[in-house]
């Protein structure tokens, strides 16, 4: 298992075009991924689960990968949430 916390960069926060940008992503890799907010968990691999989790701006989360390519999956995921889901202004 591989894992990193990341912040919410972008204002807006997530959303349902991040959702959708996690989701394709995810669905790139063999690994089982998770997103952790607080004490809930919610499945990277799933629209409906995702677009339950309620990350503002500044929300700190845990993605959670298992499998054989879990870190480059969490590396990969870590990234995209770090370049505020390529919602951010220039």
């Amino acid at each position: 298992m591989f894992e990193l916390e990341i912040e919410v960069q972008n204002p807006q926060g997530f959303h349902m075009r991040p959702a959708q940008k996690v989701l394709s992503l995810a669905n790139q890799f063999q690994a089982e991924i998770t997103i952790w907010k607080d004490d809930r968990s919610f499945n990277a691999k799933n629209i409906l689960g995702l677009l339950q989790l309620v990350a503002h701006q500044g929300s700190r989360l845990t993605i959670r990968a298992s499998g054989e390519d879990a870190e480059a999956a969490v590396r990969a995921l870590a990234d995209l949430v770090q370049r505020g889901f390529d919602e951010m202004p220039d």
